[in-house]
């Protein structure tokens, strides 16, 4: 069966108060674009405000990590629990930024990603090979183990989204090419289906994240087993966000 394309937006460590118009434009142009699902992630300070200026649209709003416990002494986190009160309805975790600079492990992302969906919060599990990895031949490698150390139990089309993202193009302005994009996420395809039977994997959205932009995301979105996207710097502006979200 065909997926419902995905477009999220991962803010990352930008916006203020005042991006809110950004959020506010996103949400009048998703009107529109009824084939598709848009979602956008921003930091924490600002889940609750675009939450509440996105009810009754077609923008979800997500948060960018959570902790695998639900409560206690962790100073700086945010739990799950605390995201849904916030009014996300999903959450990124895994994000090659929390395995690299915060050495977040596999292990760690299933816990996170179980809490989340004690939650009832979608999680968005990210994976994805370093420069090195793809250069020694490695990434099918490197991304199926991910994916199998990363899959919380409970994984399905309803409460699980998967964003292959090449580590070495998140920002940089390089993309792999069609043929390579569409053979990892063929590969993590054919994983699911080894994990959970073919029914229940056909019906997890897989996103392809890094660089996208308006300028290639048609082309991306066209691929086989490419069910949507995981944006970041271009989901900043509405209009850059909009146009890649009208380009599946």
């Amino acid at each position: 069966m065909a997926l419902t394309h995905l477009i999220a937006g991962n803010w990352k460590m930008n916006g203020v108060g005042a991006s809110l118009d950004e959020a506010r434009a996103i949400a009048e142009g998703a009107a529109a674009l009824t084939r598709i699902d848009m979602l956008i992630c921003p930091p924490a300070t600002l889940i609750a405000r675009m939450a509440a200026l996105c009810a009754g649209t077609r923008l979800a709003i997500g948060g960018q990590d959570c902790h695998a416990a639900q409560s206690g002494a962790f100073t700086g986190d945010i739990s799950a629990a605390m995201l849904v009160d916030a009014g996300a309805s999903h959450v990124i975790v895994g994000h090659s930024e929390r395995r690299t600079l915060h050495a977040e492990t596999s292990a760690q992302v299933r816990a996170k990603a179980e809490a989340a969906l004690g939650q009832g919060l979608v999680a968005i599990i990210c994976i994805g090979e370093t420069l090195a990895e793809r250069e020694a031949g490695e990434t099918l490698a490197v991304v199926t183990g991910q994916l199998r150390a990363s899959l919380p139990a409970g994984a399905g089309g309803s409460t699980v989204v998967i964003a292959y993202e090449p580590v070495w193009a998140i920002g940089t302005g390089k993309t792999p090419t069609s043929a390579d994009v569409a053979e990892v996420h063929a590969a993590l395809r054919a994983e699911l289906v080894s994990l959970l039977g073919a029914g229940n994997a056909g019906l997890i959205r897989l996103l392809y994240g890094g660089s996208v932009k308006p300028s290639n995301a048609a082309e991306m979105m066209a691929l086989p087993n490419v069910n949507g996207a995981l944006v970041g710097g271009a989901s900043l502006k509405a209009a850059d966000f909009l146009a890649i979200a009208a380009a599946v």
